[in-house]
C-alpha cells in the first residue's frame, strides 16, 4: 500500500500549478490539482488573454482613424460592448477546456475544490471534507486585486476582474493606479471611446521602469486624451444617482459612471493553513518565503508564482512550475534564473523592457553607455497622427555588454522578446552594430545607433 494518496498535491490550477502538474506527471508523479474557480488562473481568466482581446479591440478604432491617410473610405463604425464581452467570454471558456484537457491528458487528476493544508503532508478538500496525503504539496494560488487601505465608498470600487465583465462600456471612468494594469485599462477604455482619468500617488506612473519610458508613455497617453493626476489619491467614493463622484487628496473631486481600482496585488495566502504547517511568510512581501528551488520552510511543501510576490509574470510561475517538477521528480536539479527578465506593459503605446534601467546600470556600473533615439513611426508619415516611437539601449561603458533594452510603440512587446535572448547570451554593443539592419523596420533602429546620446562615468572615491 502506497505511503501517500499522490505523489504531489498542487493548490492553484493557474498557468504554474498546470505546467507543474503536467511535467510530474510526466516524470511518472501522481498528481492531483484543485482549482476552486476555474481552470487557467488569473492570466487565462481574468488577466493577461482577456486584457490583450480587449487590447486589440480598443485599437481598432485607431486603425479606422487612420486609414483615411492611406486611401481608405470607411463608412461610419459602431461597437457593440457586449458583443466584444461574449465573444472573449467564448473564448475564455476554450482556453479552460483546453487547460482542463491538457492536464487531463498528462495523467493527473482534477477536483473543482477549495484545498486548504492540514499539515506537511496533508490537505483537506473542502467540498466533501475529503482529506489527501501527499508526498509534496505546491501552492500555486497566484494573487488577487488589493485596494489599499479601507475607504468610505470602497464597496463601490471595482477591480480587474469586474472590468472584464461589465454589463456596459462606462462613458467616464476614474483609475487609481500607475501601474501594467492601470494603464493597460486606461487604454483599453479610451480606445473604446470612455473619457478616462488616471490617478496615482507617486510623481510619474510605471515606477521601477526606465525615466525616459515612463516619461515618454505619459506624454503619448496625455496626447490620446487621458487625463493623469500624479501626486494624489483617492479619500472617498460617493454614489451619485446612477454615477459617482470620486473625491481627491488634493481637494478636488470627478464625476463618472465608474471608479477602478488597479493600484496592485497581493499573494493569495490567506486561509490555506500556512500557519497550520509551519509555513513562513516573507516579511518583506507577504508572500510565501521560498529558497532559490521554490521550497518553503517545510521541506515537503513548495510555492511558485505570484502567491511567493517574487516576479508576478505568468511565465515565470510557468518556469518556475517546470523547474519544481524537474528538480523534484526529474532527478535533476534546476534552478531558475530571474535576471534579465523581459516584460511588456500592453499600454497604448505599448511598453516593452528587458535588463537594466539607466538609472540601476549608473548605480551598478562605473562607466555606462546610453544610446537613445525617438522618431516618427512610417505610418504615422501617412495617417499624419502625432506620435513617436522611443528606442534605447544601456551599455556597460567598460565590457560594451548591453545591459538592458527599452521600448515604446507599436510591437514594443514582440520586439522586446527577441532582443531579449540578446541581452540575455549578454551580448556587446558591437554584436548589435554588426547586425544588418532589417529595413524599413522601427526596430532597426536598435542596430543602426552609432553614437551614444550620454555617458556617464562614476569617479572612484578618493
Amino acid at each position: 500500500m502506497a505511503e501517500f494518496d499522490v505523489d504531489l498535491f498542487v493548490i492553484g490550477g493557474g498557468s504554474g500549478g498546470v505546467r507543474a502538474a503536467r511535467i510530474a506527471a510526466g516524470h511518472g508523479a501522481r498528481v492531483m490539482v484543485a482549482e476552486e474557480y476555474r481552470m487557467g488562473g488569473t492570466c487565462v481568466i481574468r488577466g493577461c488573454v482577456p486584457k490583450k482581446l480587449f487590447v486589440i479591440g480598443s485599437h481598432v478604432r485607431q486603425e479606422l482613424e487612420d486609414a483615411a491617410g492611406f486611401g481608405w473610405t470607411v463608412p461610419s463604425a459602431s461597437f457593440d460592448w457586449p458583443t466584444l464581452i461574449a465573444n472573449k467570454d467564448k473564448e475564455i471558456a476554450r482556453l479552460e477546456a483546453a487547460y482542463t484537457a491538457n492536464v487531463e491528458k498528462s495523467g493527473a487528476q482534477i477536483v473543482k475544490s477549495r484545498a486548504v493544508i492540514e499539515d506537511k503532508h496533508t490537505v483537506r478538500l473542502l467540498e466533501n471534507d475529503k482529506k489527501i496525503t501527499a508526498r509534496y504539496i505546491l501552492i500555486a494560488t497566484g494573487g488577487a486585486p488589493n485596494h489599499g487601505a479601507a475607504i468610505p465608498g470602497i464597496e463601490h470600487v471595482i477591480s480587474s476582474n469586474e472590468a472584464f465583465h461589465l454589463a456596459k462600456l462606462p462613458k467616464r471612468i476614474v483609475i487609481q493606479g500607475g501601474g501594467y494594469i492601470a494603464l493597460e485599462f486606461a487604454g483599453i477604455f479610451a480606445g473604446f471611446g470612455s473619457d478616462v482619468t488616471v490617478i496615482y500617488r507617486g510623481d510619474n506612473i510605471l515606477r521601477g521602469f526606465d525615466e525616459d519610458i515612463r516619461t515618454h508613455v505619459r506624454a503619448e497617453m496625455e496626447k490620446q486624451g487621458i487625463t493623469i493626476l500624479t501626486g494624489c489619491t483617492v479619500t472617498k467614493v460617493e454614489r451619485q444617482g446612477e454615477g459617482f463622484t470620486t473625491h481627491l487628496s488634493n481637494g478636488s473631486s470627478l464625476a463618472s459612471d465608474q471608479v477602478m481600482f488597479a493600484i496592485g496585488r497581493h499573494p493569495n495566502v490567506a486561509n490555506l493553513g500556512l500557519e497550520k504547517a509551519g509555513v513562513t511568510i516573507n516579511p518583506n512581501n507577504g508572500g510565501i518565503a521560498v529558497d532559490h528551488f521554490s521550497r518553503s520552510s517545510v521541506d515537503s511543501i513548495y510555492a511558485i508564482g505570484d502567491v511567493t510576490h517574487r516576479f508576478n509574470l505568468t511565465p515565470v510561475a510557468i518556469r518556475e512550475g517546470h523547474a519544481f517538477a524537474d528538480t523534484v521528480f526529474g532527478k535533476r536539479e534546476v534552478r531558475v534564473d530571474h535576471a534579465n527578465i523581459p516584460t511588456a506593459v500592453f499600454s497604448q503605446p505599448e511598453v516593452g523592457t528587458v535588463g537594466l534601467t539607466e538609472t540601476e546600470a549608473r548605480a551598478q556600473y562605473s562607466h555606462v553607455d546610453i544610446y537613445k533615439t525617438t522618431f516618427r513611426p512610417i505610418k504615422a508619415t501617412m495617417s499624419g497622427r502625432d506620435t513617436r516611437v522611443l528606442m534605447k539601449l544601456v551599455v556597460d561603458g567598460a565590457t560594451d555588454r548591453v545591459l538592458g533594452c527599452h521600448i515604446v510603440g507599436d510591437s514594443a512587446a514582440e520586439i522586446t522578446q527577441a532582443v531579449a535572448i540578446a541581452v540575455k547570451m549578454k551580448a556587446t554593443k558591437a554584436d548589435f552594430d554588426a547586425t544588418i539592419a532589417l529595413h524599413p523596420t522601427a526596430a532597426e533602429e536598435l542596430v543602426t545607433m552609432r553614437i551614444p546620446t550620454a555617458r556617464h562615468v562614476r569617479q572612484a572615491a578618493e
